[in-house]
């Protein structure tokens, strides 16, 4: 009885197996493939047909910095690496044997292929300085094809960073040093042209307005004149000898403000006519 019970034991484990969210699932029968969709929970089986199981999530490919010739044929070293996962078992088993190793060693070919690809058509500036997300399109582009036929997907392809070699660094720095400060020279010339159109242009406007105060101010003062002598002249009709009068109290006035103003000339002066009047 205890050994049909184990018998049953040792057939149930050999006829079932379990599947996980994480996992992609192949049965084999004699090396053959019979079974590839399987959802995750248990299932049955032959007793003589194999399993094989794979990781579903996604997996990461980290290659070592490798230098690529740039289109001026100088060297960059660049730190990549790529996120895969496995979306056809049936191809994956075939192209690689279920080896995620071997699967990384093809995608690393095929990845420098695009790169060494990519790199050729930009110069350094254009690799520093340009979109890096556009360079990665491109490559998941190029990549994601030639590796469909191992079963796999690519997901993304990062470039962490791209470095120049030591003796490449310096003469880069200096061309770019020379370009900034020709695009330095550059702005500031146009902004002298046109501090100097700015500041042409505000004296213009400020003689403009000078000259408009002062015409304005000569038409008023001459309207205040010709007023002031239309005024003096009606007054001056009425009674002119009061007004000869009040005219040398003012001359008086200013000629003797000064305690030591002293006048030389004839008594009869006209000046001191009202002096010799007593009423």
């Amino acid at each position: 009885m205890l050994g049909v019970g184990l018998l049953a034991v040792i057939l149930l484990f050999t006829m079932t197996f379990t599947v996980s969210e994480t996992e992609k699932v192949i049965v084999l029968e004699f090396k053959k493939i019979v079974g590839t969709d399987y959802n995750p929970g248990l299932h049955l089986k032959l007793p003589y047909r194999q399993v094989k199981k794979f990781d579903d999530r996604i997996l990461t490919l980290e290659s070592k910095p490798e230098r690529f010739l740039t289109s001026e044929k100088k060297n960059v070293i660049v730190d990549w690496f790529v996120k895969w996962r496995i979306n056809d078992v049936t191809k994956f088993y075939t192209a690689v044997a279920a080896d995620k190793v071997q699967a990384n060693i093809r995608l690393d070919q095929i990845t420098k292929d695009a790169m060494r690809n990519e790199f050729s058509k930009r110069t350094i500036r254009e690799l520093v300085s340009s979109d890096r997300g556009r360079i990665q399109d491109a490559l998941t582009t190029m990549v994601s094809p030639a590796v469909a036929g191992l079963g796999i997907e690519v997901v993304d392809i990062r470039v962490m960073r791209i470095d120049l070699p030591d003796e490449v660094s310096s003469s880069v720095y200096r061309r770019m040093e020379a370009e900034r400060a020709r695009v330095a020279r550059e702005f500031r010339s146009r902004g002298a042209e046109a501090a100097e159109k700015i500041r042409a242009e505000a004296d213009r406007e400020r003689d403009v307005l000078v000259a408009e105060a002062q015409k304005t101010a000569e038409i008023n003062r001459g309207e205040g004149d010709a007023a002031a002598s239309d005024i003096y002249a009606k007054a001056y009709g009425r009674n002119k000898e009061f007004f000869q009068f009040n005219r040398s109290l003012m001359a008086y006035r200013q000629a003797f403000k000064d305690d030591r103003s002293l006048f030389v000339m004839s008594p009869d002066s006209e000046f001191f006519q009202y002096f010799k009047k007593t009423r």
